[in-house]
């Protein structure tokens, strides 16, 4: 067969050499500060995956980004750093808690009537919890741990996935991607406290039970399942392992033999929110360096 005779590819997104979120709107959550719990990486953090993913997807060409968190004191910073990087940009940033769902409803409201679309929601909010064993926790905080963790994800699909199916003179086909985050600690034990791998357990699951009930409408729903990440959450246990000259032993039990970066897991969010992850619904995605794909060892004691 000669060449010219060969049928074309069907292909679904743009080239590879495309900017990946060209044109899409994008809101990101980012964390919740509560009294006794340990806040999680989000886009108010100066080192959190909210910041990068931020910052992917206006490198990747969004007409819009939404920036929100419950702690404003460095959004504005975000915001006019992202201009200046990308001024064809626009950036927005929102004060409030992810799991109020007026709150929640308004953002994605104020997306619709300034864009008449939304396209990406990256419900990147989240609380590590108390750090104690499960006799000891605490009922009320332990439901504070899911209202952030569980609560605040279900109401950005609750809200987001209506809004993905509108369609407009500059959205002509309905869909959208929907990206909770998750843990390694919802796929395993031994990654986090109770109520957190409770709570990151529920995420996969809403993810998973959302993705059919949204059968036919173009929306993907998709969990991230970061592993041990440098980010505002872990940030005490880096600098306290820098202290002791022992930073090197941090993330040796994965493969990969190290922790991962926020950019790590912001370019996966980014791929899942893309065009490119078109045909990944449903899936619990793990970016861990390897951590969950094995069982308990102990390093160089593998027969």
């Amino acid at each position: 067969m000669a060449a010219g005779d060969y049928p074309p590819i069907h292909q679904v997104a743009p080239a590879s050499t495309e900017l990946r979120a060209k044109g899409k709107v994008v809101i990101i959550t980012g964390f919740l500060v509560v009294p006794k719990l340990t806040c999680s990486t989000g886009a108010n953090s100066l080192i959190g995956i909210g910041r990068a993913a931020a910052h992917q997807f206006a490198q990747s060409g969004a007409r819009a980004v939404y920036l929100c968190d419950f702690v404003d004191d460095h959004l504005a910073a975000h915001k006019a750093d992202l201009e200046s990087r990308f001024p064809d940009v626009s950036i927005h940033i929102c004060k409030f808690d992810a799991a109020d769902e007026s709150a929640v409803r308004n953002v994605i409201r104020d997306a619709l009537s300034r864009y008449e679309r939304l396209d990406v929601f990256f419900a990147n909010a989240g609380i590590s919890g108390s750090q104690t064993v499960f006799q000891d926790e605490d009922a009320k905080d332990f439901m504070q741990t899911l209202r952030v963790n569980t609560l605040g994800p279900f109401l950005a699909a609750k809200y987001a996935a209506p809004a993905m199916q509108k369609t407009s003179a500059l959205k002509t086909a309905a869909g959208g991607s929907i990206i909770l985050v998750a843990s390694v600690a919802g796929l395993r034990s031994n990654a986090g406290s109770t109520p957190y791998s409770a709570s990151k357990a529920a995420v996969i699951s809403l993810a998973q039970t959302m993705a059919y009930q949204l059968t036919g409408t173009g929306v993907r729903v998709n969990a991230l399942c970061p592993g041990l990440i440098e980010t505002g959450m872990t940030s005490a246990m880096f600098e306290a392992a820098r202290s002791r000259g022992t930073q090197g032993k941090i993330g040796r039990l994965n493969p990969m033999c190290r922790a991962g970066y926020a950019d790590e897991v912001a370019r996966v969010a980014l791929f899942l929110g893309s065009d490119d992850a078109s045909y990944v619904n449903g899936q619990a995605w793990a970016v861990d360096g390897g951590l969950s794909a094995g069982h308990p060892f102990v390093p160089g004691k593998l027969a």
